[in-house]
């Protein structure tokens, strides 16, 4: 069983999550809505949402967790090659550009939309309203890959003092995704940000350098840096190379 919370309950500890062997590993409380504040109340305490359209909103904390190191992300020779394409592009005002923040709530809906062999998606109006007032208060970021002028690849999340959460990413051209999130993970790395929360554990998210720690690693790392002074300027840097 797991506690029914109320608008003015707190969140229960993070240990007392179902365990991995419960087949809902992490999942720590349930209520019926969701609002900025509880949002950010949550990510504080290592605690996010994940659940489905007619479910109530279901709070996960899992163990093991995965992260991304800022200093770790695997690039693989044909992803550099992209990456330096880009970045050059940018450099000389050609058909690339990497974006933070100028597009949203476009990224959001875009990480939303169907794929192929998945026609359902978690990201649900209620999810894209809030976190849209997360963005309008400077909590929540994108990332954008913008190809001669239309949006082909990103990613969103939030950021509160030296953390940032990363939540979902889409690609409409091969490798926009992880082109996106290479800018992204060196602009935090520059601006003193260590660990990206990737929540989950996939495939996907480990051929890039993300690593499972458990819950108590991770949250004493949040204990370290969520209080720290946030990132003030969301501007995507000049990269020399990569």
């Amino acid at each position: 069983m797991i506690p029914w919370l109320e608008p003015n309950d707190p969140f229960p500890d993070a240990s007392l999550a179902l365990p991995e062997s419960s087949g809902a590993n992490g999942l720590l409380a349930a209520s019926a809505t969701i609002w900025p504040e509880r949002l950010i109340e949550a990510y504080r305490n290592g605690i996010f949402p994940w659940f489905s359209a007619g479910q109530p909103v279901l709070w996960w904390s899992p163990n093991p967790r995965m992260v991304l190191r800022t200093d770790s992300l695997s690039v693989s020779r044909s992803l550099k090659k992209k990456l330096n394409q880009v970045r050059k592009s940018m450099l000389s005002g050609g058909q690339w550009q990497i974006r933070f923040d100028s597009a949203f709530e476009k990224v959001m809906r875009a990480c939303a939309a169907p794929r192929k062999g998945d026609p359902g998606t978690w990201i649900s109006e209620e999810m894209i309203e809030n976190y849209v007032r997360l963005h309008d208060t400077g909590y929540a970021h994108s990332v954008e890959l913008w190809q001669e002028g239309k949006l082909v690849g990103g990613a969103y999340g939030v950021s509160i003092g030296k953390m940032f959460y990363g939540e979902s990413m889409f690609s409409r051209v091969s490798d926009a995704s992880k082109i996106a999130l290479a800018w992204l993970v060196q602009f935090l790395h520059q601006n003193g940000v260590r660990l990206i929360d990737c929540q989950q554990e996939t495939a996907h998210l480990a051929s890039l350098g993300a690593t499972a720690i458990s819950r108590e690693a991770f949250s004493a790392h949040l204990a370290g840096v969520i209080d720290l002074a946030p990132v003030a300027k969301w501007i995507p840097p000049v990269i020399e190379s990569f």
